[in-house]
């Protein structure tokens, strides 16, 4: 049997460490550090990020409203999107207060979408425990920034969903310019797998995206080997953290790497008639 008492000791570690961890990503990630170089307006603690394709709700806090300012802020949200055209997104923390937002949130006609876990760890510490891992045998993982390139994985993940993903060459391309790091992972010239980590000006965190593997291609490490080469990137270009929204298929690996489960996200979403 394990010693219960070093066991209630890692959780109690773990549990500070967690909410040091939901602390900082509040801080840093959470408001004007989401709506980076697109257009953006304010209505009170929101601020209205709007992409191109849709709108996109962002916040700190609410506090200090109560509940009829926040049901007037969520309506105000979907009219102000609806009025151009345009689906919004209000994407929703496991800890946003008040308890009941999820249901002010559907009464207002915003559905929710898949749930994923919000992730967070220090760099340094996960390229460390990768260390070494950074490689596979017959795998050649390389920077990428070509249009062709983007490309090719804009196919692999058309072929992972099955659907048509070629609108990601664009997205990269974009992401690219704005000074993202795009990794593919190439068994004889084929793209089996991707990944790119988005560095958050003005913070200390590095996000990763992507990571999608082609089926024949899954449980041979090439998850992990991207998870190390963005994590020593991300130490090597000064950022402390990586936070990672993650689904339930990447998350269980992710936290076996010594990422934490801070909080959970799930878009609540309003599309005009």
């Amino acid at each position: 049997m394990g010693d219960p008492i070093a066991c209630q000791s890692r959780s109690v570690t773990d549990d500070s460490k967690r909410e040091q961890l939901l602390a900082v990503y509040d801080d840093q990630l959470r408001g004007t550090s989401e709506s980076a170089d697109v257009p953006t307006s304010l209505d009170g603690p929101v601020i209205r990020v709007e992409y191109p394709s849709r709108g996109f709700v962002s916040y700190r806090t609410l506090d200090g409203l109560d509940s009829a300012e926040i049901d007037a802020l969520i309506a105000r949200q979907r009219d102000y999107f609806a009025a151009k055209g345009q689906a919004v997104e209000w994407k929703l923390r496991g800890h946003d207060q008040p308890a009941d937002l999820p249901d002010r949130l559907r009464a207002a006609g915003f559905e929710p979408e898949e749930q994923e876990t919000v992730l967070v760890a220090e760099s340094a510490h996960i390229a460390e425990r990768l260390r070494g891992r950074d490689s596979v045998d017959g795998v050649t993982i390389r920077l990428v920034s070509d249009r062709a390139d983007f490309e090719r994985i804009a196919a692999m993940e058309s072929t992972v969903w099955n659907d048509d993903w070629s609108w990601l060459t664009d997205d990269l391309v974009r992401r690219h310019a704005s000074g993202t790091d795009i990794f593919v992972a190439e068994v004889d010239g084929q793209v089996v797998s991707a990944a790119w980590a988005v560095y958050k000006k003005g913070t200390e965190f590095t996000g990763l995206w992507g990571g999608s593997t082609l089926a024949e291609w899954r449980g041979k490490g090439i998850y992990k080997a991207l998870v190390a080469v963005r994590a020593a990137r991300a130490v090597s270009l000064g950022y402390k953290y990586l936070h990672v929204d993650a689904s339930d298929d990447s998350s269980p690996i992710l936290q076996r790497l010594g990422f934490l489960a801070v909080t959970t996200t799930t878009p609540y979403v309003h599309k005009p008639a």
